[in-house]
């Protein structure tokens, strides 16, 4: 397996081009000064102080005192662990604005949005659509993270798994009961079941998740979230099999209709009951 490239990865750290180029030559030197690293990455001196300020300001190095200053990186470890507190608390200071506009918010839009709802039926809010893969990806997730007691999934192969397996994960964890519906590999192309088992080995790993194989085709595929047999609660996304259609161009199916739901969820429950095998 080739490795990965070096700057790709700090990328991911949002650093600036200047910034990637200077932590990259001190985690390959080691502890150095600014002039040094000035000349060894080309890195303007005129920028350099201000670009190992900004990497010191994130926690990715040290300043070391002396004349002249050094400058040595953190372990790769530490900085990961630092980037990730970093971005949580800029997150935490983004929620806590919008939280603190939240009444000025509504006051504002609420009444807007009724009395340009009021020619809306019940029938055009059954369903809203996104977009298959990141966007169905993410809605899956919020799906995931906003469940209290149930999840039902049905699925192929359950492809999408390594996208969402954090937040599935998490759910099970917190005592969320979570059920995956897989169907047969018989009705499935070679690649596909490889991807299946796979899937399942995943699932096994994962503590409170339990998973059974259809018998038969699933007429649709999708997550069901916290549906309830007394229509009081429940949400949806899902999708029916449209092989003709490039995974691109597919969308999916988004519901809070808890009827609907809780009609889904009886077709899941009576399959898993009486028309699956265990896995």
């Amino acid at each position: 397996m080739d490795e990965p490239d070096p700057e790709w990865l700090l990328e991911r750290l949002d650093l600036g081009e200047y910034e990637v180029r200077a932590l990259t030559e001190l985690l390959t030197i080691g502890r150095t000064t600014a002039p040094t690293l000035s000349e060894a990455t080309g890195i303007p001196k005129a920028r350099i102080y201000d670009v190992l300020s900004e990497l010191s300001d994130r926690g990715f190095l040290k300043v070391i005192p002396g004349r002249p200053k050094e400058y040595q990186p953190k372990p790769p470890a530490e900085i990961l662990d630092r980037a990730i507190e970093n971005r949580r608390q800029t997150f935490e200071s983004e929620r806590q604005s919008i939280q603190s506009m939240r009444e000025a918010f509504l006051e504002t839009f609420q009444s807007r949005f009724e009395a340009a709802s009021q020619d809306i039926t019940p029938t055009e809010e059954l369903f809203w659509v996104v977009d298959v893969g990141e966007v169905s990806e993410r809605e899956t997730r919020q799906l995931y993270a906003a469940a209290e007691e149930r999840i039902r999934v049905f699925t192929k192969s359950f492809e999408y798994l390594p996208a969402v397996k954090e937040a599935l994960s998490a759910a099970a964890d917190r005592g969320v009961d979570v059920r995956v519906l897989f169907v047969h590999e018989e009705y499935l192309e070679p690649d596909n079941q490889a991807v299946q088992a796979e899937r399942m080995d995943t699932l096994d790993a994962i503590a409170g998740v339990d998973y059974r194989i259809s018998e038969s085709k699933l007429p649709v595929r999708g997550t069901l979230a916290d549906p309830s047999m007394e229509y009081e609660s429940g949400k949806a996304l899902f999708l029916v099999e449209e092989e003709d259609i490039p995974l691109a161009l597919r969308q999916a199916a988004v519901t809070e209709n808890a009827s609907f739901v809780a009609g889904m969820n009886r077709l899941f429950e009576l399959t898993w009951e009486y028309e699956s095998l265990e896995g």
